[in-house]
């Protein structure tokens, strides 16, 4: 039995892993963090540093704001973590780093199993068609009260396809400001908000007389749900290092 702790435990994603987790039986939350205090079925604490609930590892989908001191928590416990946050800060990014060198720690801009596979797919699609002079764009949709854009998603996949690239790309955010033609090295990232939409992402690769599209729609919150589960359930057993969805998605 693997016990788990909920960083941000009545937000969205926190209620969707809770119930998810319900139904495992090989796995129990025993405590959740949230300021807000929620009625849960088990017990909640006001912030990380409150907390004295033992575990053998922490989910988080919570704030930017409240991982540092997450990190501070999981370090001093030595709780593996699962970091679910996007948009943290390049401080709260080195903490992570230094962190991962005294527990085991997973960082993933996207937890589903199906956008992981999308990012190994970039790589090769951009690698196969940048020769063949293809342009690369990224549009992103998701619901009307994510904060920020591009989505961590969104950014995740146009690093891995310049990491493929051996970083030649720049980044394009906004073509409303300058009259000039678009250059090779240049990936277009669009953000749309509206509705519900939980999450879609499209890359585009878009040649002459010929466009290859690789897309990835979640219909559900559940799908990262899944993901996170499955990556706690990895980390739970791993020493000190950081971690990503592909050693998850590579164990048998």
């Amino acid at each position: 039995m693997i016990h788990i702790i909920m960083h941000g435990c009545g937000g969205k994603m926190g209620r969707v892993i809770g119930e998810l987790v319900k139904n495992d039986p090989d796995c129990q939350i025993v405590a959740g963090i949230d300021p807000t205090m929620p009625d849960m079925d088990f017990p909640v604490f006001a912030s990380a540093a409150a907390c004295t609930a033992e575990a053998d590892v922490i989910i988080d989908f919570s704030t930017a704001a409240a991982v540092p001191a997450l990190l501070e928590f999981s370090k001093e416990k030595q709780i593996p973590v699962v970091v679910c946050t996007t948009a943290l800060s390049a401080e709260t990014l080195e903490q992570l780093e230094e962190t991962a060198k005294h527990i085991a720690v997973l960082k993933s801009a996207n937890m589903s199993i199906g956008v992981n596979l999308l990012l190994d797919l970039v790589q090769r699609a951009a690698q196969i068609l940048y020769d063949s002079n293809f342009d690369i764009e990224i549009v992103e949709k998701h619901h009307n009260q994510k904060i920020d854009a591009p989505s961590g998603t969104a950014m995740a996949l146009a690093d891995a396809i310049n990491t493929a690239m051996e970083e030649r790309f720049h980044y394009v955010y906004d073509r409303s400001q300058k009259r000039e033609k678009r250059d090779r090295q240049e990936i277009g990232l669009h953000a749309i908000r509206g509705g519900n939409i939980v999450g879609e992402h499209d890359v585009i690769f878009a040649g002459r007389d010929e466009v290859v599209t690789l897309s990835h729609h979640a219909s559900s919150r559940e799908v990262f749900a899944v993901g996170a589960l499955k990556a706690a359930k990895f980390l739970a057993k791993q020493p000190a290092g950081l971690y990503s969805m592909k050693e998850v998605l590579a164990e048998p």
